[in-house]
């Protein structure tokens, strides 16, 4: 049984052919799946009813089951997603009252192989990756189930994208090219795997890349992510300026504060200097607690005193917004599990 969700207008037409219908057939389901969001064939009301029972004989739109939904009390929605093979993982849909935007936070990976010490998807371990239909259908189980659509997507749910790239590549390319999403409303987040961010500079695409540095210093980062021991911050900073001259595109830097860890003047300091030479925006993220650690979030005098010294240097820093934090939904918090 094929599934349409993830196919594109040239692959649906391969099946079309074979029931003897027309090449537009094929761009009527493409339609329904990408621009409509509809879940079953039967909702495919302009084929006719003798195409769409021959359809449903080879075909299903998708064979993901929501198995948990949560609803925050700002209106962010946590969705746990199942796959056939029965592996889970949780995709986000944040909301925000004075923007049209809705933003999708999407996974690349059951688990995460990174185990960073301040998130919940690293305690599981890496399982597997998501292929790139799997991915798309986190987006398209979101706008089935809402009704809306995702206007924004940002790969900072479970895994690492750059650990999965080739599949995130090729979501990307059909979240652009079939859901028509701009690229730049198209965000990867990785925690510095070099390689591949070297790849990425390569393809000068339109997206945005965030990093997940969340430290001024080695030995705090080494402390908060193991990944610093195999990519350091010296050999990361070069390929970030690597990836702005070949792209001359900003940088977002993500920075994650903990009370009495990387949230200190020293620290605002430190990261200032590492940061000054690079064409960035900086985004600090208020900790979210997680279970099996005894990190604390910083108190607000404390994050716009941080924001204030590091504006102060000529970046442009801005305080996420937060979303979820009460159905664990918020940065770090995901697990894919109940």
């Amino acid at each position: 049984m094929e599934i349409l969700s993830g196919l594109s207008q040239s692959e649906i037409e391969k099946i079309t052919t074979e029931l003897n219908a027309s090449k537009f057939r094929a761009r009527q389901i493409h339609n329904w799946i990408y621009l409509k969001s509809v879940s079953s064939i039967d909702e495919m009301t302009d084929l006719s009813l003798k195409f769409r029972e021959e359809l449903k004989k080879v075909a299903t739109v998708s064979a993901v089951k929501i198995k948990v939904k949560q609803v925050s009390s700002d209106g962010t929605i946590k969705y746990l997603l199942e796959y056939p093979d029965g592996e889970c993982v949780e995709t986000v849909l944040m909301r925000f009252d004075n923007r049209a935007n809705l933003t999708a936070c999407v996974s690349s990976q059951v688990g995460c192989a990174v185990n960073c010490t301040f998130c919940a998807t690293g305690k599981r371990g890496f399982i597997r990756n998501l292929d790139y239909k799997e991915i798309i259908e986190q987006v398209l189980t979101i706008q089935r189930d809402t009704g809306l659509k995702v206007t924004n997507v940002v790969f900072m749910g479970q895994g690492e994208p750059l650990l999965n790239l080739d599949n995130v590549l090729r979501a990307m390319q059909i979240f652009n090219e079939d859901f028509q999403i701009g690229a730049r409303r198209l965000t990867i987040s990785t925690s510095g795997i070099i390689p591949q961010i070297n790849r990425l500079a390569e393809l000068d695409m339109q997206s945005t890349l965030a990093i997940s540095l969340h430290a001024p210093n080695h030995d705090i980062r080494q402390r908060l992510m193991p990944i610093e021991n195999k990519y350091g911050m010296d050999e990361l900073k070069n390929a970030l300026k690597n990836y702005v001259d070949k792209t001359g595109r900003r940088i977002t830097i993500e920075y994650l504060l903990i009370k009495d860890l990387n949230d200190t003047v020293e620290s605002a300091k430190q990261l200032a200097y590492y940061l000054h030479d690079l064409k960035c925006n900086i985004n600090l993220i208020p900790y979210n607690p997680t279970e099996k650690n005894d990190y604390k979030r910083s108190p607000n005098d404390r994050i716009m005193k941080f924001k204030y010294l590091l504006e102060h240097s000529g970046k442009k820093v801005t305080v996420r917004l937060e979303r979820g934090g009460d159905i664990d939904a918020a940065c770090g918090q995901l697990r894919g599990r109940m």
